[in-house]
């Protein structure tokens, strides 16, 4: 019985994804353009203040993880409890267990990063990119083991693509923390989580909306949710194939925007003719006690203290 679709699914999948495209524009224009202004003391900030809400990024990131936690807990089942009486999880509900640990890890992230900025922790850089990278990790590790469906379907294959996205976000982060001054590491990972939510997206339009499956399958009801099922092996290799297809049409589409937008912003804000140095790892220590010592008022700046 072919089903009609589940807007819960798709939205559950487009407003993430819009998220992540959101955050990995955001980074992208901004790792550029400090690039662009000061190239010899560029330090990749894990995350940019806003011009009049320091942390407006992180607390959109914890509001957002918030209610997509509640919406995959509580909203949207035959019982509000996300339990059954005896405590244990219903079967049907795993998927969105799995989904709910994703967003308290970046809950974690958002909320750790921001304390770090405000008690002006040492190495709050470091460790907030050690966060990040864990969250990606849970990613990964859920949707590799997801416990919906058969990983060989059409929704398997998309999140099976997903999880290459996933992974070079996460190599990409680790190579932040250890490479904390390139730049290349910096756009590549930004463009990695821009991708993150352009390709989320497309699993939410192409795989629960049923204009859009592909020809010679459709949407039915299994375990209580709905998933894609295609009527012979040759339908299904051509699924996967449009995926596949898909997926190199969207990573050349980013590849030239990320040029694109490279070009235009180093064109808009060209480099310095004077900068300050950004302090490396530990000189922000060393420089205040020897400002403590003499006297100097020389003012400098750390990575995450950058007006954008």
């Amino acid at each position: 019985m072919g089903g009609r679709g589940t807007p819960r699914n798709s939205i559950g999948h487009i407003l993430p994804g819009a998220g992540f495209l959101a955050v990995g524009l955001w980074h992208l224009f901004n790792h550029i353009r400090l690039f662009s202004l000061r190239p010899d003391a560029y330090v990749a900030p894990v995350w940019f203040p806003a011009p009049r809400v320091r942390h407006l990024e992180l607390i959109l990131v914890i509001a957002g993880s918030a209610v997509e936690f509640a919406m995959e807990m509580f909203v949207g089942h035959s019982t509000f409890l996300p339990f059954d009486a005896d405590g244990s999880i219903p079967s049907d509900r795993l998927h969105n267990h799995e989904h709910a640990v994703i967003c308290l890890a970046l809950l974690v992230y958002a909320s750790s990063a921001l304390h770090l900025d405000r008690v002006r922790a040492p190495r709050r850089r470091a460790i907030s990119l050690l966060l990040v990278a864990a969250v990606f990790a849970q990613e990964l590790l859920a949707f590799h083991f997801h416990s919906t469906g058969d990983h060989a379907g059409v929704e398997g294959h998309y999140h099976w693509l997903l999880q290459l996205v996933v992974a070079a976000c996460l190599a990409t982060v680790l190579l932040g923390v250890a490479f904390p001054r390139s730049f290349e590491v910096s756009l590549v990972r930004s463009a990695c989580v821009a991708f993150h939510g352009v390709w989320f997206m497309v699993i939410g339009a192409m795989v629960w909306v049923p204009s859009r499956v592909p020809k010679g399958c459709e949407l039915v009801q299994e375990d209580g949710r709905d998933t894609v099922r295609c009527r012979s092996e040759a339908s299904l290799h051509r699924a996967k194939a449009l995926a596949n297809l898909q997926f190199g049409w969207y990573l050349s589409f980013m590849t030239v925007f990320v040029v694109a937008l490279y070009l235009y912003v180093c064109k808009r804000y060209p480099a310095e003719a004077a900068y300050v140095r950004v302090p490396e790892a530990g000189e922000e220590e060393e420089q205040l006690q020897e400002r403590n010592k003499c006297g100097d008022g020389a003012r400098g700046f750390t990575a995450l203290e950058i007006d954008v």
